[in-house]
């Protein structure tokens, strides 16, 4: 008996040896932005925009795309109140491979190429399975799987030619555990997720750094943009009072200090917010008793009806709950971070 337990503070011991070198050696070598271009997707708004002010602040070379020409000019403004003075915005479809290519290829003309490319675009689209369509399937694995890997593949040359660089995918929580009404999300989120483990593990030989990124809700003002069906007012209602919850929904500022940081000690994974990293660990021990208690949450959510199949955006879905006090601090980070939508 006292040998065992000798043995097992031995190897405790050992352990956390082990741990604590590993993250002074991580630290020894953190990345610097100062100098370095950094390529956000999905950068004109909401999280992207709120990390391209981050970057800016560590003066960074900037480059962002969106596919609207419009909200890029008013991220360009933005940035600048906020001290970046090496900005370049590119209009660009990130799901149709070669203009993903004249991108980069944009970027390495002004800036000489890409140092750290940060995957952050994404779409959502909430509702009942029922009510999903393969074109919510395809779109979603468009934006979260096909995408990142379109630019990984362009960006890649320019790291391996500098021998090395930084690679940020931001997934999802629904791609650690499935989340109701959010299927098509989900599986597309499960996708990147192993995508961004495979390539941490292949590009390490060269220098390259891949780190996963794994947000719970945050509170950067999107549900405006975000699709719902069905009863779309009920579901944007409970879905916008969520990420307005404090303490359920981390700040976007916040979170984006805690990517980057990320980013510049080379971890493997960041869970951003406590929901989240315990619905991690229970969901690894207990699978199936995480899925039979997502199906009684499952039953508390609105059920099909309403529009059914079509889908419309948040702004188009607001009710007596939304806005209401109940989502203030999500209605706020919509107008400060560039997510109030362009309205017919």
């Amino acid at each position: 008996m006292a040998q065992g337990k000798n043995l097992a503070l031995t190897l405790g011991a050992v352990g956390a040896g082990v741990w604590l070198a590993y993250k002074a050696y991580r630290w020894a070598n953190r990345f610097d932005f100062a100098g370095k271009t950094v390529l956000v997707t999905g950068g004109s708004r909401g999280l992207g925009l709120v990390l391209a002010r981050h970057l800016a602040r560590e003066g960074a070379n900037l480059a962002i795309c969106a596919r609207d020409p419009d909200e890029l000019d008013r991220a360009r403004d933005d940035l600048a109140r906020h001290g970046a003075t090496n900005v370049q915005t590119v209009v660009c479809d990130i799901t149709d491979r070669g203009q993903v290519e004249r991108m980069v290829q944009e970027v390495r003309e002004r800036f000489g190429g890409v140092d750290v490319l940060i995957n952050n675009a994404g779409t959502i689209a909430v509702g009942p399975v029922q009510t999903m369509t393969l074109d919510d399937y395809r779109e979603a694995m468009d934006t979260h799987f096909w995408a990142p890997l379109y630019t990984t593949l362009a960006a890649l040359p320019d790291m391996r030619r500098r021998g090395g660089g930084r690679v940020v995918n931001i997934t999802s929580i629904g791609g650690k555990v499935a989340v109701p009404h959010l299927v098509p999300y989900d599986a597309s989120k499960f996708a990147l997720v192993g995508l961004s483990e495979g390539l941490r593990a292949e590009l390490a030989q060269e220098g390259i750094v891949v780190t996963t990124v794994v947000p719970g809700l945050m509170r950067t003002g999107s549900p405006p943009n975000a699709y719902f069906k069905s009863r779309h007012r009920a579901e944007y209602a409970w879905f916008t009072i969520g990420d307005s919850t404090p303490g359920y929904a981390m700040h976007a500022d916040r979170a984006a200090g805690k990517i980057l940081n990320a980013c510049r000690l080379g971890e493997a994974e960041v869970i951003l917010t406590v929901p989240a990293k315990l619905a991690v660990w229970f969901h690894g021990l207990f699978p199936g008793l995480t899925s039979d208690i997502l199906a009684v949450v499952n039953r508390t959510l609105p059920g099909p009806g309403g529009i059914g199949t079509q889908r419309v955006r948040g702004w188009q879905s607001q009710s007596e709950w939304a806005p209401s006090a109940l989502t203030a601090l999500s209605d706020r980070a919509t107008r400060q971070n560039n997510e109030e939508p362009s309205r017919p």
